[in-house]
């Protein structure tokens, strides 16, 4: 049974870093270079995240700084943040490119608040059926002899619990967002 515990919890924490990876992504009206992470510059031939062609720094709430190590690659840079679909439009002075961080309209802040809730009611999904994988596998055993009722039933609470955790956990995430997108 601590072969499925561990397997849970390992299955959850692996939902609750997508989460968060996925929440990094999303503009919020303040600079960061997470913001840049889901994009991909051509070059050499490969895509490639932008952190590891060039320095990615936010000097102040409102602005990313791009300093390419390969000037050559500055066009690229640019093309790659614009296809993005970030919203954003980078200025380069052919050695650095800044991104201006433009301020969030009230209509955009309720898409992304949209958005986030969506992020977590899949998360909260993906929690629930590891919890029914886990609690399936542990009908079986029982069904199979290989654990008690009594111990099958107390697995299953534990699942529970675990879930119960987890789920508690994404909504603190999902507030905090929430929060930073209808405050900022």
């Amino acid at each position: 049974m601590e072969v499925i515990y561990k397997d849970v919890k390992d299955k959850m924490d692996k939902t609750l870093i997508g989460l968060k990876s996925e929440l990094s992504r999303l503009r919020t009206g303040r600079a960061t270079p997470a913001l840049l992470d889901g994009v991909k510059v051509e070059y050499y031939g490969s895509l490639t995240p932008i952190n590891q062609v060039a320095n990615v720094s936010v000097p102040d709430p409102k602005l990313i700084v791009i300093q390419p190590w390969d000037q050559s690659a500055i066009a690229a840079i640019e093309k790659a943040i614009i296809k993005s679909d970030l919203g954003l439009n980078p200025q380069s002075d052919g050695k650095i490119i800044r991104v201006p961080i433009p301020a969030l309209t009230d209509e955009r802040r309720k898409e992304l608040v949209k958005l986030v809730k969506k992020f977590g009611e899949d998360s909260k999904v993906s929690v629930r059926n590891i919890r029914r994988q886990a609690n399936e596998t542990l009908k079986a055993d029982e069904k199979s002899k290989k654990v008690s009722e009594d111990d099958s039933r107390k697995g299953q609470e534990q699942i529970q619990k675990h879930t119960d955790d987890y789920i508690s956990q994404i909504d603190k995430i999902l507030e905090a967002k929430e929060k930073e997108i209808l405050g900022s």
